[in-house]
């Protein structure tokens, strides 16, 4: 994003509908922000009536870099962010050096400011080496832009460090991220516990290796008065954890992902490695527990726990395969699918899941579709229906298990700054502006 505000042409918005009221509106964006008027010159993006948003916001995303750029590079990354709607990304930090020193959030930040398409938050290490055993520096780690602390893909198994990392963590003012994991529980499982793992003659990982680490830290965030934010919750036992710690007020928030209201385990077939990831689906009970947090209000917003993997990992076998799966190109059409249409949320509420509310959850600047504010908007389409091919991908990961699927649900065009990072091929009313900014700014 170097130089997009300084290079992006002023551009016009016109005819779209506002995504929380549906009136028509027109929209100015100049010098990377939201304007009262265009300059005369602006370059017209024709909206036809599609939905303007704030960009949406991903607060669980595996970048890879650094060291692990043969999965994914914080530049496709962010561009596949760009393709999903999406303007903000909030990076994991389980990289190879793990992220645990400000010289290394730094790094991010600077990184994806030169190469990315998108906002990059860098999250730091909780404990370093993210081995669970000794406190990162979160002060330090804060003051040099980490938005929050996790040891995602490694549980903090001790009861103890997660206290201390709560006590301290007050004092850097930002959330604990919980990767919530029994590992004496986890043993050598490679999906949900259940008929199908039993079928398949595969270890399962059951449903209380998450629930019974939820507990624990909801009794360790009433000890200490210290914050936490659940990632990826996957089954009703922990969701009723939850509801128990929102009836105490303790200050916890939690984010679940779209493959946790759309799949169960039996999308793992025969040994099909894409529906692999941490924590596993679960049965057709807890998915119907996700959706009913979602509509109850429970969850406070939307992540995809985008973990992009190589090819030959993911065709090893089901056991020796590496958990998760890509999804920053396919979230919006999953909540507009298997969220919005089958009338679990309004449109309006699913863009503030996927928008406002993981911007409070991490205190990331407020996005409004006002004068004065960033111009980091997404134009969207909920009626556009399109077959998900992971070749066509803008992340070098292609490890979704929703390739042939039929969805509804397509990001138009994405700004962030003010400049087009993406726009979709079929779009012609952006056309314009994309040829201007290639011409004014060539990459």
């Amino acid at each position: 994003m170097s130089g997009a505000v300084e290079k992006s042409p002023p551009v016009l918005i016109r005819n779209a509908r506002h995504w929380r009221t549906g009136e028509r509106i027109d929209l100015a964006l100049y010098g990377g922000r939201i304007v009262e008027r265009a300059p005369a010159h602006a370059r017209v993006v024709e909206a036809g009536g599609a939905v303007l948003s704030p960009g949406l916001v991903d607060v669980h995303v595996h970048l890879r870099e650094p060291g692990h750029t043969a999965k994914e590079t914080i530049a496709s990354g962010t561009r596949a962010a760009a393709a999903g709607g999406f303007t903000a990304v909030c990076a994991m930090p389980n990289t190879e050096p793990v992220v645990d020193s400000a010289a290394w959030v730094e790094w991010v930040a600077a990184r994806a400011r030169e190469a990315g398409h998108c906002r990059v938050y860098p999250i730091a290490a909780l404990t370093q080496g993210q081995r669970g055993e000794q406190l990162a520096p979160l002060v330090a780690l804060r003051r040099a832009g980490a938005v929050a602390f996790s040891d995602d893909g490694r549980p903090v198994m001790s009861a103890a460090v997660m206290r201390r990392a709560l006590e301290y963590q007050r004092h850097a003012d930002a959330p604990i991220i919980c990767h919530e994991e029994d590992l004496t529980l986890r043993g050598d499982g490679h999906m949900n516990e259940g008929f199908t793992a039993t079928r398949l003659g595969l270890a399962g990982i059951p449903a209380a290796a998450e629930s019974v680490m939820v507990w624990r830290d909801l009794e360790l965030v009433e000890l200490t008065g210290g914050r936490v934010h659940f990632a990826h919750l996957s089954c009703a036992a922990s969701f009723e954890a939850l509801r128990r710690a929102r009836e105490r007020g303790l200050p916890v928030t939690a984010e679940t992902c779209p493959h946790y209201w759309t799949l169960t385990d039996e999308a793992v077939g025969d040994y099909d490695t894409h529906a692999k990831m941490n924590p596993p689906l679960r049965s057709e009970a807890d998915r119907a527990a996700v959706l009913a947090a979602i509509r109850e209000g429970l969850v406070d917003c939307f992540a995809t726990d985008h973990a992009p993997h190589t090819h030959e990992e993911k065709q090893r076998p089901f056991d020796q395969a590496p958990f998760g799966i890509v999804g920053l190109e396919t979230a919006f059409a999953l909540t507009v699918s298997h969220l919005v249409r089958p009338g679990h949320l309004s449109l309006a509420r699913a863009l503030e899941l996927w928008t406002e509310a993981p911007r409070r959850v991490f205190g990331l600047p407020e996005v409004r579709l006002e004068p004065g504010f960033p111009a980091d908007l997404a134009l969207l389409d909920p009626e556009r229906e399109w077959t998900v091919d992971p070749a066509r991908f803008h992340s070098q990961g292609r490890n979704t298990p929703f390739a042939g699927w039929r969805l509804t649900g397509l990001p138009l065009a994405t700004f962030c700054a003010g400049r087009l990072t993406h726009a979709d091929p079929g779009f012609a009313g952006a056309r314009e502006v994309a040829e201007a900014q290639l011409a004014e700014n060539p990459r």
